[in-house]
């Protein structure tokens, strides 16, 4: 097994990814023959009524992490919850789910975002390195990012 430091946390609500803000997280790779991950996330109270309804719907929830460094691109997991543990003022959420892309297409879904935007030519090129430096958010379940956040 190898083990992580989750930076940050997203889920994808409808091709728009929602922020959660995390006091801090691990994520586990099993590195079992069902390419399992475990992610448990330390959160506030606030979001639990948001993540109690998400476990009882008992269907995969689609999250994006950021693993061990802010720069690195976000991963792409569809995950169910398996427990939601209170703390004082706190929680704790663990995820069990696996890798939605094994090749990381952030540029792919970042140039289709661009482009979708009206970008051409040198105009793309000079948009495509600054948003490629700053890591905007953009779901990973879309290729038409039309409703991302943050670009």
């Amino acid at each position: 097994m190898k083990t992580f430091k989750v930076i940050t946390l997203q889920v994808v609500e409808k091709e728009v990814l929602k922020d959660i803000n995390i006091v801090d997280g691990l994520i586990i790779n099993k590195e079992d023959d069902k390419r399992t991950w475990l992610i448990e996330t330390y959160v506030s109270k606030e979001y639990y009524d948001y993540f109690r309804e998400a476990q009882q719907e008992k269907g995969d929830l689609e999250i994006q992490v950021v693993i061990s460094h802010q720069a690195n691109d976000p991963a792409a997991f569809l995950t169910s919850i398996r427990c939601i543990k209170l703390m004082d003022d706190k929680m704790s959420i663990l995820f069990e789910g696996k890798l939605r892309k094994q090749r990381n297409e952030y540029a792919e879904l970042l140039l289709a975002n661009l482009m979708q935007k009206g970008y051409a030519g040198e105009e793309l090129m000079q948009e495509f390195k600054s948003k490629m430096k700053s890591k905007p958010q953009i779901p990973a379940s879309s290729k038409s990012s039309s409703e991302a956040k943050n670009i």
